[in-house]
């Protein structure tokens, strides 16, 4: 069974920093796309950011650029959403993501999401 565990959320002031991680269980996903996404009440699901394999460089939604950082370490199957520098426009719930197919690229088609881990940044 395929399972996508978030962790990593908290309370931060702006201008901080978390790390996010996604560890991801019964699947190896050395070629295969995973997303970040975030969500806040009231609000559409907006895609942060995104890796593969297949991509040259990862995807960043513009209002991160240059502020969060994915990354992958494929020996312990987990994908981290380093987070800095922390606005509170930032604050929302975040959700890992996993397209399957071999060979995904960003934006991935994805079959697979975690439960979600709360980021709050507070003036």
């Amino acid at each position: 069974e395929v399972q996508l565990q978030a962790s990593g959320g908290g309370l931060v002031q702006a201008g901080g920093s978390l790390r996010l991680s996604c560890a991801v269980s019964g699947f190896t996903f050395d070629d295969s796309a995973i997303g970040w996404f975030r969500q806040t009440p009231g609000k559409e699901r907006e895609g942060v950011s995104c890796i593969s394999r297949r991509d040259g460089s990862p995807y960043y939604t513009n209002a991160v650029k240059g502020r969060f950082t994915i990354s992958s370490d494929n020996a312990k199957n987990t994908v981290y959403l380093q987070m800095n520098s922390l606005k509170l426009e930032d604050t929302a719930v975040y959700y890992c993501a996993l397209d399957s197919r071999y060979g995904s690229s960003c934006p991935g088609g994805y079959d697979y999401w975690g439960q979600g881990t709360l980021v709050t940044v507070s003036s």
